[in-house]
């Protein structure tokens, strides 16, 4: 199983970017994606989630209205899309796969990527 994480950078307040998941080594249907993110110094915290099996969706509070999940089962690849961000949205962000529920706990979430970092400058 691989998760791999691509798209993060250097953004200015405001700025979008597109963050995407690669998924391998499991049947990308039966799996939910959830993205998370991790600021340092602090916890880790689900951003979003999507269940590939109905196509549900999760978002956070804090990033609703700005972020956006979708899923290509052609490519295996789930992306964020990021508009309007701002310097709290600074973190290393991470995919993981869950057994399709529609949620971010993290215990829940089996297979994890290794981080892309995301930065916003103000």
């Amino acid at each position: 199983v691989q998760l791999v994480e691509s798209g993060g950078g250097l953004v200015q307040t405001g700025g979008s970017l597109r963050l995407a998941c690669a998924a391998s080594g499991f049947t990308f249907g039966d799996y939910a994606i959830g993205w998370f993110r991790q600021a340092p110094g602090k916890e880790r915290e689900g951003v979003s989630c999507i269940v590939n099996i109905d196509g549900s969706t999760y978002y956070a509070d804090s990033v609703k209205g700005r972020f956006t999940i979708s899923s290509d089962h052609a490519k295996n690849t789930v992306y964020l899309q990021m508009n309007d961000l701002k310097p709290e949205d600074t973190a290393v962000y991470y995919c993981a796969a869950d057994r399709n529920r529609l949620g971010t706990l993290i215990p829940w979430y089996d297979y994890w990527g290794q981080g892309t970092q995301v930065t916003v400058s103000s």
